[in-house]
């Protein structure tokens, strides 16, 4: 679509911006006088400029009768709201009686000083050019006024502001009387006189309600009215449905109709499509009237001429003339194709005041706060809607569209949501976009009211909850992340929130999920237990938060904490609707800070040969349910830096590829203590593997004999200890092994047979089912230095029974040992091997 500035012309003051506001305050009195803006004083620029609407088609019509002696109606009152177009009418009815060579008298009441002179004396003035009959304060009677008017006619009467003019006229003494009731006495001649003349009419102006707040100046009002109202006509020159005309003949020099047509039909479609048409309006009808008011949409009309227009300081057509014009320039090099309610730059100086004169300078800083500066709720949203949709400030668009809807000198306040959408709307969007928008808004925006979609000038919930977020300081903020942090962690690691010093971290051989609260730090506890060296270092696993998310996690503390405190705190008064509110606040904001929080600690740092490996887990799923520290370990699998199965292969290939054998123990201790090597969650999975690896022959299992490799199981299950001595064997050694076991197990048969086949000497007795022992149960006590042979033993027990416990009785005496050693070394080996302490003293 064609940007409006090339299809609907501004006049070129407009474009130019040379335009002033007293360029849309008609001024009777200064067209009189010749003092006026060329665009009122030069008749035809006026008359070209004016829009013959139905009423002043025939209000010229009647006086163009009555002038030329036809029968007509002599006394016409103009009567409509502020703004209306009655002092326009009067002005295009002076320059039109001077075409048709009437004489004019024109009488300002605004304009006209009372202690200057007396209406009748300022009539006399002009239309004789002297004072002489009609001069002092006593007005003149009918028959001297009617015969002064006839020496005159053709003659026009136009009286503007006579009811201000009355009312200042109070103030002046006449006599026992004073210069109002004097005035009022001559206007009841004037009429009664007028009316029985054939070429002389009078136009006056009244207001449809009085302007001031006094007893008195009503009740001169209402004698105006009754006066005039005996003999007068009232004309409306301009309706409603004729507004939006006025206005294009006003602010532009020409419409390209055919292009205005195009425009207008995309966009009908679209809100056809879409269901953005008013309710009960029929598409044709819409289209006509956005024809109508193009380049404005209709609304555009609606708001300020019926909303806006209906303060009593707000001058309806005058006022929309001067308001659009700012609003018509100041969109000049836009591209857009229409103006929207939405277009109106709250950021432009004049605009606001323009606005804000009528409805308090209070809302200078709500408009401030709340929509125009950078950091306001309505810009917030504008980049909170993402990137794809920045261009179109839908923030800022739908915000400035409710606050020209929260306004009237009636009861009408505030916006719908499909006045919103109609009126923000981006034919190239979806509307469901402008939805969006207004539930963000309600979360960002200061003065927006918690009753409906309306501004106000009385802080809502979210200012309150701003105020409060203000006063939360760190120490809060830390140690409720803390607290957060404890409830969101599991027990897939040992957890370590936020330590304080590397003596914090044990050095053991269980994993370890260290939660750093910033990076420093972090390579002191990899490279030390407090003051020695760490042993254990690839048991490290290390979680850091993400920069980029820190603004957006405390933001949201801040909200959770800020709505508790609200929901506390006594001195606030909060309706029932609004506790419920608080309470739903309450509990979205805690379900937004488990993804904030999960979000904020997502980078994960592994101990590498190169230093570090960075994970970034990146943003969380909502509503996963996960525990962080599950997350952390499912991605560690998921990347394989964390084993739950070894292949045998992956032992035999790294291990015994150019060895004979290799040591349990060692295999699990390059494990935990070398930086970038296989993590696995326990010892079981370094077991299980090795068991499969010798049950499926890929490499042995057994002991050192002086320094050589015996393999003591091969294709055959057996049980890992991962203890001083135990080994890994390569299978060639093994071979040796079942060729022997081979041999044994034939001997056994052969031996077998023979004794099936041996007669027994008399008083031989052959083992019984009684001579078998089914459950074995020893207390022993076994020596230092010998636990290897008992070691052994075992091992024979454990191929003969399929279940095989120990229960051991420790007694240590005559030496010394630390706590903090007993822990780390004693303790911890306890649980990396599932042994249970049923008992424990310790003097």
């Amino acid at each position: 679509m064609k940007p409006f500035s090339t299809v609907a012309i501004p006049h070129r003051d407009i474009q130019e911006g040379k335009f002033k506001m007293e360029t849309y305050a008609a001024d009777l009195w200064e067209v009189a006088k010749g003092t006026a803006s060329e665009e009122y004083r030069d008749r035809d620029i006026f008359l070209s400029r004016t829009y013959e609407t139905q009423g002043l088609k025939q209000i010229l019509n009647e006086a163009e009768k009555r002038l030329k002696g036809a029968p007509s109606d002599s006394v016409i009152q103009l009567q409509t709201p502020f703004g209306g177009g009655k002092t326009h009418t009067l002005i295009y009815l002076y320059h039109k009686a001077k075409q048709w060579g009437a004489k004019v008298f024109v009488f300002s009441g605004d304009k006209s000083e009372v202690k200057e002179g007396t209406i009748w004396e300022e009539m006399e003035k002009q239309l004789s050019g002297k004072i002489d009959r009609f001069k002092g304060e006593v007005p003149p009677g009918g028959e001297k006024l009617k015969e002064f008017l006839k020496e005159h006619e053709p003659v026009l009467i136009l009286m503007d502001e006579l009811h201000s003019y009355l009312t200042a006229a109070l103030a002046k003494k006449v006599g026992d009387s004073n210069l109002a009731t004097q005035s009022l006495v001559f206007i009841q001649n004037l009429t009664n006189v007028v009316k029985s003349l054939d070429k002389t009419a009078l136009f006056m102006s009244l207001p449809a309600s009085c302007p001031y707040p006094d007893e008195t100046s009503e009740a001169l009002l209402q004698s105006l009215k009754q006066i005039a109202g005996r003999v007068e006509k009232i004309y409306t020159p301009v309706s409603d449905e004729e507004v939006a005309d006025v206005i294009r003949r006003r602010l532009f020099s020409r419409i390209e109709e055919d292009k205005a047509r195009m425009i207008v039909k995309e966009f009908v479609d679209y809100a056809e499509k879409e269901r953005l048409l008013p309710e009960g309006m029929e598409k044709s009808l819409y289209r006509d009237r956005f024809l109508k008011s193009y380049p404005f949409q209709p609304e555009v009309i609606d708001v300020l001429y019926k909303r806006w227009g209906s303060f009593p300081t707000f001058q309806r057509t005058r006022g929309v003339l001067r308001l659009l014009a700012m609003v018509v320039h100041s969109l000049i090099n836009s591209k857009r194709p229409y103006i929207r309610v939405a277009d109106f730059n709250l950021s432009n100086e004049e605009i606001r005041r323009e606005l804000i004169k009528h409805i308090g300078s209070e809302y200078d800083s709500v408009i401030a706060q709340d929509i125009t500066l950078p950091n306001s709720g309505a810009k917030r949203v504008d980049r909170a809607m993402g990137d794809s949709y920045l261009p179109y400030c839908f923030g800022t668009s739908v915000a400035t569209t409710i606050f020209m809807y929260s306004f009237s000198g009636g009861p009408d306040r505030g916006a719908t949501i499909g006045e919103i959408k109609l009126s923000s709307a981006e034919p190239s969007v979806s509307s469901s976009i402008v939805v969006e928008t207004v539930e963000k808004l309600k979360e960002h925006l200061f003065y927006l009211s918690d009753h409906g979609l309306f501004f106000t000038n009385t802080p809502n919930l979210y200012k309150i909850l701003h105020d409060k977020m203000e006063t939360l300081n760190s120490e809060q903020i830390n140690s409720t992340e803390k607290e957060l942090l404890e409830e969101h962690l599991g027990n897939h690691f040992e957890n370590y929130i936020w330590p304080g010093d590397s003596r914090d971290i044990p050095d053991t051989r269980a994993l370890k999920l260290i939660i750093l609260n910033k990076e420093n730090g972090l390579n002191d506890i990899f490279e030390n237990y407090g003051e020695r060296p760490r042993i254990y270092k690839n048991t490290l696993i290390f979680l850091l938060k993400d920069s980029s998310q820190i603004i957006r996690f405390n933001n949201e503390i801040k909200k959770m904490l800020a709505w508790k405190l609200i929901e506390k705190d006594k001195n606030i008064r909060l309706t029932d609707n609004e506790k419920r509110e608080i309470k739903e606040k309450i509990k979205k904001s805690e379900e937004l800070l488990k993804g904030a929080l999960r979000d904020l600690y997502r980078k994960v740092y592994l101990p590498s040969r190169e230093g570090f490996k960075e994970i970034d887990m990146g943003i969380s799923t909502y509503g996963s349910g996960r525990t962080i520290d599950k997350e952390v370990y499912e991605r560690l699998r998921q990347d394989e830096e964390l084993a739950l199965n070894i292949a045998p292969v992956f032992l035999l290939d790294k291990y015994l590829k150019s060895g004979q054998y290799v040591e349990t123990k060692k295999i699990y201790e390059a494990f935990l203590k070398v930086p970038g090597e296989m993590r696995i969650p326990s010892d079981e999975v370094l077991k299980t593997a090795i068991k499969k690896g010798v049950r499926e022959g890929i490499f042995g299992m057994g002991r050192l004999n002086n320094g050589n490799p015996v393999c003591a199981y091969f294709k055959e299950n057996c049980e890992v200890e991962l203890c001083d001595g135990e080994i890994l064997v390569r299978k060639e050694i093994c071979e040796e092994k079942i060729e022997n076991k081979y041999k044994a197990d034939t001997t056994e048969k052969v031996e077998k047979t023979i004794n099936e086949e041996i007669t027994y000497e008399p008083g031989y007795k052959k083992p019984s089912q009684l001579d078998l022992f089914s459950h074995m149960r020893f207390e022993i006590r076994v020596p230092s230095g010998k636990l290897s042979d008992f070691t052994r033993t075992l091992r024979y027990i454990k191929d003969k029974f399929k279940h095989v416990s120990i229960k051991i009785s420790l007694e240590a005496l005559e030496g010394q040992i630390s706590k903090s050693e007993y822990e780390e070394k004693i303790k911890e080996a306890f649980q990396q091997s599932e042994i249970i302490v049923e008992k424990e003293e310790l003097e």
